[in-house]
């Protein structure tokens, strides 16, 4: 007997519901059917409040808690930081390159930077491979592991594993907090894989706007290593700046107000 719509729409819901967040292609094989009908039964889904879009896929509205860190939504939290930092970061990769990201506001923002560039992604955010996913120029390959669904993540023995066996040119990965001791995380299952992706790269590139500096969180990922960048919008103390140099890091200060007067000279009119 054929689907009717509304059963399909139930079906999707109900999928949603009890995997939290589900991209497009995954929703288009298990109820084998068009894209164009996925994303319509999404647009449904969002009128009614139940869902919300986004790139790729979309996520259960119930998940978005006050406070909580969902960065696959629309983020305004210290937005012109988070774009001058995707923007260096992206700068930095070429194509032909095998590059890690983990998941995080700022990489996704590097994220969407990329995909017309052709490189190989290796990630373990299920919305980063989304976005990726429906891009030819890009090759995929998403690690496995057990779900973290605030955040969208993979991690555990599966995952940690899969980073082992893999090699990637750039690992670009958020943080909780930087000092002299070196990147802090407040998850101690992040910084764990965060600690196997820094292993697996020749460089690594930690994002980090300025209200990261100075801050400790709950677990030290990684001290600084020859290697490693910092990215960030502000000059850390010195005691920071001479850590990260003297263990062979690169520190990279962005000036947002260099940055704001050259798009206003770029913008209409100029």
């Amino acid at each position: 007997m054929p689907v009717t719509n509304k059963q399909r729409r139930d079906r999707i819901e109900q999928f949603i519901r009890e995997n939290r967040y589900a991209d497009l292609h995954t929703l288009s094989s298990t109820f084998d059917i068009s894209l164009s009908t996925v994303r319509r039964v999404l647009n449904d889904l969002e009128s009614e409040g139940i869902v919300r879009r986004h790139h790729g896929g979309a996520s259960l509205v119930e998940d978005d808690a006050p406070g909580g860190y969902d960065f696959i939504l629309s983020d305004d939290t210290r937005a012109d930081e988070k774009h001058a930092l995707a923007e260096e970061i992206a700068g930095r990769i070429e194509p032909g390159m095998t590059v890690m990201l983990d998941g995080g506001t700022t990489t996704y923002a590097v994220a969407r930077l990329l995909t017309n560039k052709r490189i190989i992604v290796v990630t373990n955010s299920l919305p980063i491979a989304a976005l990726f996913n429906e891009v030819s120029a890009c090759e995929t390959v998403v690690t496995g592991g057990t779900l973290y669904n605030r955040l969208g993540v993979l991690y555990g023995p599966t995952c940690e594993n899969s980073l082992a066996e893999l090699h990637a040119d750039l690992a670009v990965l958020g943080c909780a907090g930087v000092t002299a001791e070196g990147i802090w995380n407040s998850n101690a299952m992040i910084a764990s894989y965060q600690r196997r992706m820094v292993a697996a790269c020749s460089l690594t590139c930690f994002a980090a706007d300025a209200s990261k500096l100075g801050k400790r969180a709950l677990t030290l990922a990684t001290p600084f290593k020859a290697g490693m960048a910092l990215v960030t919008t502000a000059a850390p103390e010195k005691p920071v700046e001479r850590a990260l140099t003297n263990a062979g890091g690169e520190l990279s200060v962005i000036s947002l107000k260099a940055r704001r007067a050259r798009n206003g000279a770029e913008g209409p009119g100029a």
